[in-house]
């Protein structure tokens, strides 16, 4: 009987690169500090693993919003949910800080 041998590659696991390889070291890869070849691995999996994709396109469309700096206006009633929440959250938390004045709803 003989064993099957693995092939190593740079990220340290079997050959191929596995879901958690890619969680692993996705910042760098989406900044594009991975090396050439453990990129190619990368981009193998990602053709063939739609979870890993949804996740790495997330990642690439926050990173391309939060580069944009542009402030987004908030729906009246997620805004009024929110400013109640929080409003809530300081009054439990004790006269410690005073809490903002209140703001009119954005409509």
């Amino acid at each position: 009987m003989t064993k099957k041998r693995t092939k190593i590659h740079a990220l340290g696991g079997k050959h191929g690169a596995t879901c958690g390889e890619l969680l692993a070291i996705l910042n760098d890869y989406v900044d594009g500090g991975v090396a050439p070849a453990v990129c190619k691995e990368l981009e193998t999996h990602l053709a063939g693993c739609n979870p890993c994709r949804v996740v790495v396109d997330n990642v690439r469309q926050t990173i391309t919003l939060y580069r944009k700096n542009k402030p987004c206006k908030m729906p009246a009633a997620f805004h009024d949910r929110l400013y109640t929440a929080l409003r809530n959250c300081w009054k439990e938390a004790g006269p410690a800080k005073k809490p903002p004045k209140a703001v009119k709803s954005r409509t």
